[in-house]
C-alpha cells in the first residue's frame, strides 16, 4: 500500500512523524483529504481544527491543532501548528472548564479564540463541544 511521510510539528515540539496512508485536516478553504500522490499545495489550518492521520498500521491519530499550515509536497505532508495536542493526552474536564470560562468572557477576540481551542480539544477527544 502506498504511504505518505507525515510530520506534525508544534512550535514547542515534534508531535508525530511517520508513514501514513491518509491525512485529513480542516483548512480555511474546507476539509482536505490527502492520499499518496496528492498534488502539491499549501493550506492554512482552520482555527480550532482537528487533524486525523491514518498510520500505516494502527488506529487513526487524532490531534487538536491550532493555527498554522499544512504543506503537501512530493515527499509527503508537513503540518506546522502553533499548538497541537494528541487526543489521548487531552484532559476533557480541563477543556470543558476552559470552554465555560471562554463563553463567560463574551465576544472579545481572545475569548472567541480560547473557545475555538477548547472546542477542538473536545472534538479531538471524541466529546461534544
Amino acid at each position: 500500500m502506498a504511504t505518505l511521510q507525515v510530520e506534525l510539528v508544534a512550535v514547542e515540539k515534534m508531535i508525530w512523524s511517520g508513514e501514513a496512508t491518509m491525512v485529513i485536516a480542516r483548512t480555511t478553504e474546507g476539509e482536505l483529504g490527502v492520499l499518496p500522490g496528492h498534488a502539491p499545495l499549501l493550506g492554512e489550518l482552520a482555527p480550532g481544527g482537528v487533524v486525523r492521520i491514518r498510520p500505516e498500521s494502527g488506529e487513526d491519530l487524532v490531534v487538536a491543532a491550532h493555527g498554522g499550515f499544512l504543506s503537501v509536497t512530493e515527499r509527503g505532508v508537513s503540518i506546522l501548528a502553533e499548538t497541537a495536542e494528541i487526543s489521548t493526552d487531552i484532559d476533557v474536564e480541563r477543556a470543558r472548564e476552559a470552554l465555560r470560562r471562554a463563553e463567560q468572557d463574551g465576544d472579545d477576540p481572545e475569548a472567541l479564540a480560547a473557545a475555538r481551542r477548547a472546542q477542538s480539544r473536545l472534538r479531538a477527544a471524541g466529546q461534544d463541544a
